[in-house]
């Protein structure tokens, strides 16, 4: 029969569609092989020798032998300084698009995905996350920052070359204000965050964990709301990801790099999406929250169902996508 389920940090419902659920390895097999990629283009404004067709924020090694390279959005969706709108709200809000928007290159390389990164790599890259992170949050005007990726066309990403995009935003989403304020209702009444009480529920549950680490838990979320919907969340309780140590940095890679090599062999290198959520400055040092990292799998399509509700309905059980996940060799 079907299933609402609801998660306990966001209230957020979904329903697990039992009646009409695919088997994890039915996903496998709906997906056809990439090509494969080049390593180098000239006209990619993202590969070594083109430096000149963006404007860099940031360097991870030699200039002309970086690692990592963050550079500003030709297309921005907020920017400093932004002029007034000349239009006139009336009843509604109106403010000017003040922000940053910067893009992380994550590799020299055209063609090499994040499940294809060495440990290293991925290490050198989760490094600039936190100091792009650090930086945006010390702007006067920035709010929230959130760090994301988008890998492939359902995802939402237009250029070849695997990168990543820091947003900061003058105001905080009503979505954002949303999960903090269930995570403050949970601190009031429970005395202890949600977050962390959900680490200790899924080790003791342990049929949806995949990775579980000396700093990280990874696991498919009980309220998935689609088919491998998985949450990395720090065992450390801090609020903001720009607190990530270094020794927590290089335990990440490995969890991520995990969850992305199992994804990539068990899916046929899926679309993905993934975004570190973290506490917004107007939260101040809230004990509430506690920042992670959420990744959702491109496999169905939003609908109308969803669009009216705001609930999804997923056909995956989430057991068992934890469960083939970790049946992959990867």
């Amino acid at each position: 029969m079907p299933e609402l389920r609801q998660n306990l940090a966001t209230k957020e419902w979904v329903i697990i569609a039992t009646e009409r659920a695919m088997r994890p390895e039915d996903f496998r097999s709906q997906r056809k092989p990439r090509p494969a990629g080049t390593e180098h283009s000239k006209t990619c404004p993202f590969c070594p020798g083109n430096e000149a067709m963006s404007e860099s924020a940031y360097t991870l090694g030699e200039p002309q032998r970086w690692k990592v390279r963050a550079v500003k959005n030709k297309f921005p969706a907020l920017v400093e300084d932004a002029a007034h709108p000349k239009a006139q709200g009336g009843v509604y809000h109106l403010l000017p698009g003040e922000g940053l928007h910067e893009v992380i290159i994550d590799s020299p390389s055209h063609c090499k995905h994040s499940a294809l990164l060495s440990l290293q790599e991925m290490g050198d890259l989760l490094t600039v996350y936190r100091e792009r992170f650090q930086a945006s949050v010390k702007r006067e005007k920035v709010s929230l920052t959130l760090i994301f990726k988008n890998r492939g066309e359902a995802a939402g990403t237009s250029l070849e070359h695997p990168h990543t995009q820091v947003v900061g935003s003058s105001i905080v989403p009503s979505g954002i204000r949303h999960r903090m304020d269930e995570a403050e209702k949970y601190f009031e009444r429970n005395a202890r965050c949600v977050f962390c009480r959900m680490i200790e529920e899924e080790r003791k549950q342990g049929t949806r964990i995949l990775f579980d680490t000396e700093h990280f838990t990874a696991f498919v979320l009980f309220a998935a709301l689609s088919p491998f919907h998985i949450w990395i969340l720090p065992k450390r309780h801090t609020a903001s990801f720009g607190d990530i140590m270094d020794r927590e940095i290089a335990d990440l890679a490995s969890v991520l790099q995990g969850v992305l090599k199992k994804l990539d062999a068990g899916l046929v290198n899926p679309d993905y999406n993934y975004v570190i959520q973290s506490a917004p400055l107007d939260r101040g040092t809230t004990e509430a929250f506690h920042w992670y990292l959420s990744l959702v799998v491109r496999l169905n399509k939003t609908a109308g169902f969803e669009l009216g509700s705001g609930m999804f309905i997923n056909t995956s059980l989430p057991e068992e996508s934890a469960r083939f996940l970790n049946s992959v060799k990867a």
